[in-house]
């Protein structure tokens, strides 16, 4: 089996690639740094020959002025249009869209924002355009990811300073009173899943949340526990309290596949400190 990865450099498909070639031949497409050149924001875009999986994990994460809101539609909407017709041209027999659980979010959620919106249409474009070019779509909505290695702080810096702070053994402050929820899910564990999704040819729309959702003292006790560390954790209750953003998880496609979620945040941390050990 030939797979395409698009947006081959990020740290997801990084994690990916090494699975996938166990068992297929890997081809990495985007701007810079892959086997392909491609630019989603391109008038034309068209992949090589002979792909059987095209998986798209390009995007563009948004903001809040307008050049970043135009790039956020630019690459995670029409990029897909595209894609998904350069995939139809080229025989693709499978169409793998990476998208987000933040799609779900409501219009009033302080969570929601051109990322969000363009995600959610991002997933109504993969799946319209798989009925009418009659190729067969996944898309798949993970939570909030994170890994072993410093590739992923970019997306996740909250989460990788409370790790800085308790491998340097200094206090973890939070603010407000209330001890917010988040859903992280590891990127081995997604990595596993997109490997069985395209190797069993699923297709539809799925939630890939992990089963539980953490509040923030559980991820600074976590790190604290992992580095061994003296940290301790203050809530600031002068400070405005942050919102919580857990989600339900839908078993639906881990059912399918047969393979769960298996890292706790306790879990993910005990790998990060282990890295950064052997990095010492």
């Amino acid at each position: 089996m030939r797979v395409l990865i698009v947006g081959g450099t990020s740290s997801l498909a990084q994690t990916l690639i090494p699975l996938l070639r166990e068992r297929c031949e890997v081809l990495t497409a985007g701007r810079k740094g892959c086997d392909v050149e491609l630019d989603l924001c391109s008038r034309d875009i068209q992949i090589p020959a002979g792909i059987d999986c095209v998986v798209n994990m390009a995007a563009a994460f948004g903001g809040k002025d307008l050049t970043n809101t135009l790039q956020a539609m630019d690459v995670n909407v029409l990029g897909v249009i595209k894609l998904c017709h350069a995939s139809s041209k080229a025989n693709a027999k499978h169409f793998v869209h990476i998208s987000s659980i933040f799609s779900d979010l409501e219009s009033e959620s302080p969570f929601f924002g051109a990322y969000s919106l363009s995600k959610k249409h991002s997933e109504d474009i993969a799946q319209f355009c798989g009925r009418e070019l009659r190729l067969p779509v996944a898309v798949m909505k993970p939570s909030q990811l994170y890994g072993v290695g410093a590739q992923f702080r970019k997306h996740q810096p909250f989460l990788y300073t409370i790790m800085d702070k308790a491998q340097r053994h200094e206090d973890i402050d939070l603010f407000g009173s209330n001890d917010p929820l988040r859903n992280f899910i590891h990127a081995q564990d997604v990595a596993r899943i997109i490997s069985a999704v395209i190797a069993t040819k699923i297709e539809g729309t799925y939630r890939c949340a992990h089963p539980d959702n953490v509040t923030y003292s559980q991820i600074a006790a976590a790190a604290i526990s992992a580095f061994e560390s003296k940290s301790k954790v203050r809530f600031l209750k002068d400070k405005p309290d942050i919102p919580s953003n857990g989600f339900a998880c839908d078993k639906t496609l881990f059912r399918l596949l047969g393979y769960f979620p298996r890292i706790s945040i306790a879990h993910g941390m005990q790998m990060e400190a282990a890295h950064r050990r052997q990095a010492w």
